[in-house]
């Protein structure tokens, strides 16, 4: 009986050439329509031998298997969402969106040959990143720039470049571990680097370094700045000034990794003062490295600023062309610079705008969403997050829905591209993080799965 169960299934070729699987072929394309219309005959083969079936699927059922598998194999998982968490900077939902004329110049970019490495003037070869280097420097005050793809990388190149099979010194209270199990230890081993630990973790004083500096060959100071955590207590570290003191008096290069990157005084918003890139520049450190995508509001990537001799010296290494940041990120980048240039960060950065938003606007956007879906406004907290100002918080007013099991909820509305998070069993909703827009989605979409 299983034999003739099996001679019941229909061949490859009749199935695809089928008039169901022909609109199939025109969607998906005769070569993958080829190769899951054998996938499933095979599973089905298997089915059937493994449970000894006496009847095979219904050509119907083939069809829809078939299609049903071609559209798993052919979804793209990465897909815009609507935010409704509060985490400003969400690291698992892409940090930082970006302002509308970065995404305009991104997309006129990505259409059409560009002048990514051509100068009009001359009609010769260009230098790549010039522009968002020079805008860079224009907002920062930096002598020079340099633009990589994300800000490990942009360590691990001035690692190599300037200290590779020698030593550098770092505080042991900054050997931070960031999102991912990445962890500065690591980075550092990784770049051929010997690294000498100073002080201890909750405390480093400017002693331990120079202790090291005259029993060690030292080639650079690293300081990382803590961004995703706060050490508390009976706590000291030397400040960048003073790091920079005993790196002139050593010749040493003093270079600082302050993460998040802000150009923008966060203590205006209420916030704990987040280093500036202003300040470690004008404190003297040799090079800073910092994100684009975090309190910047950019694409990702790596920016490393400071003197010219030794972004000169980044620039030659062959690890930059490996690294080195694409079209798109430029373009966006470049975008994003322009608005700091303008003056116009605040009102045009995403980031900024959520950061800066007014809490009796978003009161009044919850109060308007919570009559629609029979929800209830109610006091809450919005965070910054990745990796920057840890715990610190803003007031919001959050939307609270009661439903019969909120997990199940916002399971199916991750599905209609809304995330959202759970509080005391209620359905959460931070319209901080939501552009105004989107919330009729939100409206509309609650009251479609709760209908």
């Amino acid at each position: 009986m299983t034999n003739e169960t099996l001679r019941k299934l229909p061949s490859v070729n009749k199935l695809i050439h089928s008039k169901t699987a022909k609109d199939l072929q025109k969607t998906f394309g005769l070569p993958l329509l080829k190769q899951i219309t054998r996938i499933i005959l095979e599973e089905e083969r298997n089915q059937i031998l493994k449970n000894n079936l006496d009847q095979s699927p219904s050509y119907i059922d083939l069809i829809n298997k078939i299609e049903n598998r071609l559209n798993r194999e052919t979804e793209i998982s990465l897909n815009p969402i609507i935010n409704a968490t509060g985490v400003i900077l969400h690291t698992n939902l892409g940090r930082a969106p970006l302002s509308t004329e970065a995404q305009n110049l991104i997309a006129d970019i990505s259409g059409s040959y560009n002048t990514i490495e051509f100068d009009l003037d001359s009609g010769q070869r260009g230098q790549r990143g010039k522009d968002a280097e020079r805008l860079i420097c224009q907002v920062t005050g930096s002598e020079d720039a340099l633009v990589v793809n994300n800000n490990a990388a942009a360590i691990i190149l001035i690692l190599k470049a300037l200290a590779f099979q020698k030593s550098i010194a770092i505080s042991r209270g900054q050997l931070i571990e960031i999102g991912g199990g990445f962890r500065i230890p690591d980075v550092i081993k990784e770049s051929g680097v010997q690294m000498i630990e100073i002080g201890t973790t909750n405390r480093t004083h400017i002693d331990d370094y120079l202790n090291v500096i005259k029993t060690n060959n030292i080639a650079l100071i690293l300081r990382a700045h803590h961004s995703n955590y706060n050490i508390i207590g009976f706590t000291t570290e030397p400040t960048i000034k003073q790091l920079v003191s005993i790196g002139h008096q050593y010749n040493i290069p003093i270079v600082d990794d302050i993460g998040s990157g802000t150009l923008i005084d966060t203590s205006n918003f209420g916030l704990t003062h987040e280093p500036m890139i202003q300040e470690s520049l004008s404190a003297g450190a040799n090079l800073v490295c910092f994100s684009a995508d975090k309190l910047l509001g950019g694409p990702q990537a790596g920016i490393i600023i400071g003197n010219t001799n030794y972004i000169s010296i980044l620039r030659k290494h062959p690890l930059a062309r490996a690294i080195r940041a694409d079209k798109l990120c430029l373009a966006g980048l470049s975008a994003t610079l322009l608005h700091y240039i303008k003056n116009e960060a605040i009102e045009k950065i995403p980031v900024w705008q959520m950061i800066s938003m007014n809490v009796e606007t978003i009161q009044r956007r919850a109060k308007i969403l919570a009559d629609q879906i029979d929800g209830k406004v109610v006091a809450g907290l919005s965070t910054i997050g990745g990796g920057s100002l840890p715990g610190e918080t803003l007031p919001t007013f959050l939307v609270s829905i009661a439903v019969n099991s909120p997990s199940q909820f916002t399971q199916i509305l991750r599905q209609h591209k809304i995330i959202t998070r759970i509080k005391d069993d209620q359905i959460i909703i931070d319209l901080r993080t939501v552009q105004p827009n989107d919330d009729k989605t939100i409206a509309t979409t609650i009251n479609k799965l709760s209908g």
